[in-house]
């Protein structure tokens, strides 16, 4: 598939991955055999009436409108998305906006709130930094099995994805939301990691077809980051190997995938634990003393 600077469209390429399918409902809109314009994007916009954080009408301009005025400012005081012709970073920001409006309007204000409190100081603080992190990398996820989402948290890579493969197809969802992971996901490669944000639902939530599920999320998204909670730390957001996901490469068909620790990496509490035992083994054979379990604790 193409890269961020090779921009040659294939709508059938991108709707064959599984990484895209949160975004099927748009790309099945979109022109089969060439890049989408801005003209395109900005009627799907208006459609949906998606609107910035103060509640202006959001359109996607060229680059080339680009002023000293801030970013982040000029979306929620006027609605104005700079949007670069034919790259895959924008366009993908664009799709969404379309998707999510109701999130990416409430990250916008979060943002302009948080440049006029830190003005003076010239910081960004962490909430922005939060804001930005799950803007570009973040994936939501719905599970209803609650245990499911509990490996996630506690970096069970393998006990979830390979033991309980069968369970997370049948009772968790994946939907990108962080444009960055969906221009990376055009070329994956090992170790692509998303922040997630995860949600127990009914099963009958997952149930319910693309659109609406989408819709629902949305709203539920926007109303997650209306808690101040939620941006206080990043920790909050787990650490998701998004090709660990069964089905989003065919690696991942292998047990032996899931052994590489450079991938799936274990959480801190694991980290340490893996370090304290290894300590433990070095000072054991600096003892003389084997490591076979049969010999442990035993006199000479």
């Amino acid at each position: 598939m193409a890269t961020s600077n090779t921009p040659v469209w294939n709508r059938w390429d991108i709707l064959a991955s599984p990484a895209f399918s949160t975004l099927a409902p748009l790309l099945e809109q979109l022109p089969e055999d060439y890049f989408p314009t801005l003209a395109q994007l900005n009627r799907m916009c208006d459609e949906r009436e998606v609107v910035s954080g103060s509640g202006e009408p959001v359109e996607f301009v060229p680059q080339e409108a680009k002023t000293d005025e801030p970013y982040e400012t000029r979306v929620y005081s006027r609605g104005k998305v700079l949007t670069r012709s034919s790259n895959w970073h924008d366009l993908f920001n664009a799709l969404v906006w379309i998707t999510f409006p109701r999130s990416k309007a409430a990250l916008n204000r979060h943002h302009y709130k948080e440049m006029l409190v830190h003005q003076a100081e010239g910081k960004r603080g962490t909430p922005r930094d939060i804001l930005t992190l799950f803007d570009e990398s973040g994936v939501i996820v719905l599970t209803s099995d609650p245990e499911l989402g509990e490996l996630m948290r506690e970096f069970q890579w393998k006990e979830l994805f390979w033991e309980r493969r069968a369970e997370v197809v049948a009772s968790m969802r994946f939907y990108v939301f962080g444009h960055s992971i969906y221009e990376k996901a055009l070329q994956p490669y090992k170790g692509l990691t998303a922040k997630s944000v995860i949600f127990d639902v009914s099963e009958r939530e997952l149930e319910r077809p693309l659109p609406q599920q989408l819709a629902t999320l949305d709203a539920r998204l926007a109303k997650y980051f209306g808690d101040p909670m939620a941006l206080e730390a990043t920790d909050a957001y787990a650490p998701l190997p998004v090709l660990g996901i069964p089905g989003w490469t065919a690696d991942s068909e292998d047990e032996r995938y899931y052994d590489d620790a450079q991938h799936f990496r274990p959480g801190r509490r694991q980290g340490e634990e893996q370090l304290e035992e290894r300590g433990r083994q070095d000072e054991r054979r600096g003892r003389g003393e084997s490591d076979s379990p049969s010999r442990r604790g035993k006199k000479k």
